[in-house]
């Protein structure tokens, strides 16, 4: 699957981490899906450990503390941006890191809780599971979610008249996602998937939500060079057939919520 190279998502999000906060509509809304997921698939032990895998500026921090009080809470991102503009919450502090899932800095079997909302679709999914189910202890849980082959398909479909090239990049499914998961010995407790809509006045107001919070890097077959006047009309005219009864323009995110235990 075509994936953009980690540095151009590294250099996104770190352009985006002023603008991330207020644009971050849909992020938000995943991340209270994904808490209200948690609790219907909860860990079974105390947790002296918890990660938060992709924490971005910290928005899910206060979650994760009001759920596991007693335990260090790692706040990890991939951009250094993201983690300066991470604001102290509530009084507690984390331990902040600056790593790749992929390659995680922390030991075997030393972590009870990795949570982790709207990361995966950014990185190789084989490693960054096969990575997760490294460090958990045994028992431990992840909760992730990620986003699914139906993100954007409005805009996918929009593109499809203008010309070849790739303007979302491509989603797994969650049925690629267990087998992942399973292949790096981890036990699938469940999963779902839901459909959360970031929603604008106009085609131009969904675009620069997207490129506010990063999430623009489509890989290698991207279009390169701005669309002209007559291209533009054509695109935002294939877009109008998705407005709403209410007047505003939706984007579907596809998320995919997944429960992951370690044996043990």
């Amino acid at each position: 699957m075509s994936k953009p190279d980690k540095q151009s998502v590294r250099a996104a999000f770190e352009r985006a981490a002023e603008t991330y906060d207020a644009a971050a509509v849909v992020q938000r809304e995943v991340c209270g899906r994904l808490l209200d997921f948690s609790d219907r698939h909860p860990v079974t032990r105390s947790a002296r450990r918890v990660v938060d895998a992709g924490c971005g500026t910290g928005y899910a921090l206060g979650l994760l503390h009001a759920r596991f009080l007693d335990a260090e809470i790692i706040a990890m991102d991939f951009a250094p941006g993201m983690l300066l503009r991470m604001p102290v919450r509530d009084g507690y502090g984390c331990i902040r890191l600056c790593a790749d899932i992929e390659q995680l800095p922390l030991a075997s079997e030393s972590v009870d809780v990795l949570w982790s909302s709207l990361m995966l679709q950014w990185c190789d999914s084989q490693r960054s599971l096969t990575e997760i189910a490294r460090v958990l202890r045994p028992g431990g849980r992840a909760w992730i979610a990620t986003l699914g082959p139906r993100t954007l398909w409005e805009l996918r479909e929009a593109f499809s008249d203008i010309d070849d090239a790739q303007h979302v990049i491509d989603f797994e499914s969650p049925e690629q996602l267990t087998a992942r998961a399973a292949s790096a010995g981890l036990e699938v407790a469940g999963h779902e998937v839901d459909t959360v809509f970031a929603l604008a006045p106009d085609l131009g107001g969904l675009l620069r939500d997207i490129k506010a919070i990063g999430a623009h890097q489509v890989g290698p077959t991207r279009r390169h060079g701005l669309f002209g006047k007559g291209v533009w009309r054509t695109l935002v005219g294939h877009y109008e057939r998705h407005r709403r009864v209410d007047g505003l323009l939706p984007a579907s995110y596809d998320a995919t919520l997944l429960s992951l235990g370690k044996p043990g």
